[in-house]
């Protein structure tokens, strides 16, 4: 069995509020809780990561789908939202939805599209990110196919 590492390096200077740096190769940045947690707001966050982690995973797996299907694509482009919910101070993620947008180029038959449609959705359920957070962050997608 081939395993692929991934290291990452985080300092943190003090209490809750202080601020942070990651350092993960191509990723490097200052992090702390988001001010909407009554956190400093530098930098980035964990839920801010995950989202990223979720929608990047998402969006390389479709097109990597699209290529090998070897479909006419001419753009595509994603929105993702993800949702935090706090009850009794308890932060928990519950949701994240991605939007992704995908246009065909011009000329593309009908049966191009139905394929699509598919794999806007298998993508989801295929990306490494997506499977990893199953049955604990609820995923959703609002695809727009043209």
């Amino acid at each position: 069995m081939a395993t692929e590492h991934f290291h990452l390096k985080a300092s943190w200077p003090g209490g809750r509020n202080s601020e942070g740096y990651i350092d993960a190769g191509n990723l490097q940045t200052k992090i702390s809780i988001p001010t909407e947690m009554d956190g400093p707001g530098v930098g980035t966050n964990p839920d801010e990561m995950l989202l990223g982690a979720a929608a990047t995973c998402y969006i390389i797996t479709l097109a990597a789908m699209i290529e090998r299907a070897e479909l006419p694509l001419k753009e595509m482009s994603l929105e993702s939202e993800g949702i935090v919910d706090v009850t009794n101070g308890v932060f928990t993620y519950e949701k994240i939805i991605h939007k992704p947008t995908v246009i065909l180029q011009g000329g593309a038959p009908a049966g191009d599209r139905k394929r699509i449609e598919k794999l806007v959705e298998k993508a989801e359920k295929s990306c490494m990110i997506s499977r990893a957070i199953q049955g604990n962050v609820e995923l959703e997608l609002e695809a727009t196919i043209k």
